[in-house]
């Protein structure tokens, strides 16, 4: 058994009616999971319970009862970089660490004091501006796993945001995104924090600079010099300190990043930092918990009530077996209208690969095109072609049921409508059905069987719906973690390498090779690296500066 005929296990889903499984009155308890306070309904999925055996046995081959010990235990799982995959110890108790991490576990303790110590001191005053002021803005500069994570657990947690204190992350290397953000802040009460693993990333230093320039010009005129406002306003999470303070942060304000945490698995660490000091240290510590109880779960739980494992799964028989190329994450709470983004990253920068661990070219495809927006914004964009194009987009429906505003008759809203789409991607409308509603509305029979093929809806969309009581830290850590295991699951199922990301440094290297020869004069414009074309372009993007 492996992934290439998974194909001959679907012959009946093909056909099937999604709808029809629901003759059986125990379909929607048997096919739901609660776990670290959410619930998931996987009813509506194209599946029946002989189709699942395929399934497990893909999961037992390839030992990913093994694999997922292995992670836990600090296991060398990113085979290309040689570093072990450990976010999850990030949220685990001290205990734990101690017996993951040996003898370093006393240095992530530490760090993890001494970031909290510094959230206190920021929120309590303590800590101050050079003007003597206590910090109102609190900017993030990062980019990819230094940002996606704060981002979207920042716009999550609006309610438990400290008062006093605003948050901004700033990642385009555009400068217009820099500029937006100086229109909203105060030099003399913003701190800053710069996230990046090697202090080398291109667009984090290029925006780094300017802000630094920003800053520095705005407090030109009181008496403190630049290196007293950098080292009293900067922070740094960074492996190298030497890059860091040679930029003039001060050394007792960089906390260090570890090698065994991607980056789009670091929001656990301190590049959490941002969150930590507008949240405050309880709620992050509740973010954790939460994260840590997704874990305990996705390690103990057996494969048939495993929330992770199922939804990978899944996943797999919608991609290999049923062939369905894209994924759709629908969050029906405006609060998580950043996840989408967070997800795809996540998923297509861990999974969207063609070759295995061993090197080996493989003969399936992997990750799905992930996208998505916050409903009912989606609704009255792409969900058009979700209804009614020849493609079937599966789809994971997010909801909180608690409302986070006072406005419950909008809330009700917002749960009918999430509810509704999911049970009308996957009932459709026939065209008989279609013809009968426009005779019942009035229409003459020309008019019912002109208008009834448009009207018409493929439905057989097959749909997660993942509920959470209430957004609040916990549930949101739970959340997070329950997407990263099961990106995880399917990087083992799929034979790649879930935690590297190679595909993004041919970008890298050409964007300084590009950068190098818009320095060159117009007349010495010239590469071996670049395509006539991109060169092209370069002499036509300079010309275009003399003009203006």
């Amino acid at each position: 058994m492996d992934i290439t005929n998974l194909s001959k296990f679907t012959e009946q889903a093909i056909t099937r009616n999604i709808f029809s499984l629901f003759t059986d009155p125990e379909r929607s308890n048997n096919y739901s999971i609660s776990a670290a306070g959410l619930f998931l309904d996987y009813a509506k999925q194209n599946i029946v319970d002989c189709e699942f055996t395929p399934l497990f046995n893909l999961a037992e081959q390839v030992g990913l009862a093994d694999k997922i010990s292995a992670q836990f235990a600090g296991d060398e799982l990113n085979s290309t970089e040689q570093r072990a995959v450990l976010h999850t110890v990030l949220r685990a108790p001290d205990a734990m660490k101690v017996d993951v991490l040996g003898a370093q576990a006393q240095a992530v303790i530490d760090t993890e004091a001494k970031m909290a110590a510094i959230v206190d001191d920021v929120q309590s005053g303590r800590v101050s501006s050079v003007t003597g002021e206590k910090f109102t803005d609190i900017l993030a500069i990062g980019i990819g796993g230094s940002y996606y994570g704060v981002k979207v657990a920042l716009s999550a947690l609006v309610p438990y945001h400290q008062k006093g204190l605003k948050a901004h992350v700033l990642a385009n290397v555009d400068g217009d995104a820099a500029q937006e953000k100086f229109a909203k802040l105060n030099a003399s009460t913003t701190l800053v924090v710069v996230i990046s693993k090697t202090f080398s990333t291109q667009e984090t230093l290029l925006n780094a600079t300017i802000v630094k320039a920003w800053m520095l010009n705005a407090l030109a005129e009181t008496d403190h010099s630049p290196a007293d406002i950098i080292a009293q306003h900067w922070y740094a999470v960074s492996t190298n300190i030497a890059a860091a303070t040679a930029f003039g942060i001060d050394a007792e304000n960089i906390l260090p990043m570890w090698d065994w945490v991607g980056g789009r698995f670091s929001l656990w660490s301190a590049v959490g930092l941002p969150l930590a000091l507008i949240i405050g240290n309880a709620h992050f510590n509740a973010l954790k918990a939460g994260a840590h109880a997704m874990d305990e779960h996705f390690k103990h739980a057996a494969f048939e009530q495993n929330m992770p494992v199922i939804m990978a799964l899944l996943g797999i028989w919608n991609r290999n077996g049923l062939g369905y190329p894209s994924l759709a994450i629908l969050p029906y709470n405006h609060a998580l209208r950043a996840l989408p983004g967070y997800l795809q990253q996540t998923d297509m920068e861990s999974n969207g690969k063609s070759v295995s661990i061993e090197g080996k070219t493989l003969n399936y495809l992997t990750a799905p095109v992930v996208f998505g927006q916050e409903g009912t914004n989606g609704q009255h964009a792409f969900m058009q072609l979700m209804h009614q194009s020849a493609d079937i987009i599966p789809t994971d429906f997010i909801l909180s049921m608690a409302p986070t505003s006072e406005h419950l008759a909008n809330h009700d809203a917002l749960v009918a409508n999430c509810f509704a789409q999911s049970e009308a991607l996957m009932q459709g409308k026939t065209l008989a059905q279609a013809k009968a509603e426009l005779l019942k509305a009035g229409a003459s029979e020309a008019e019912a069987n002109s208008l009834a093929a448009h009207k018409t809806m493929k439905g057989n969309t097959p749909s997660n719906t993942i509920l959470m009581e209430r957004l609040d830290p916990h549930s949101l850590g739970a959340l997070l973690a329950l997407y990263e295991h099961k990106i995880f699951v399917q990087g083992v199922l799929w034979q790649v390498n879930s935690y590297d990301q190679w595909g993004v440094e041919l970008g890298k290297q050409l964007g300084n090779e590009v950068l190098s020869v818009m320095a060159q004069p117009m007349a010495d414009i010239e590469s071996e690296k670049l395509s006539s074309s991109s060169l092209a372009l370069i002499r036509r993007y300079k010309d275009n500066l003399d003009k203006v």
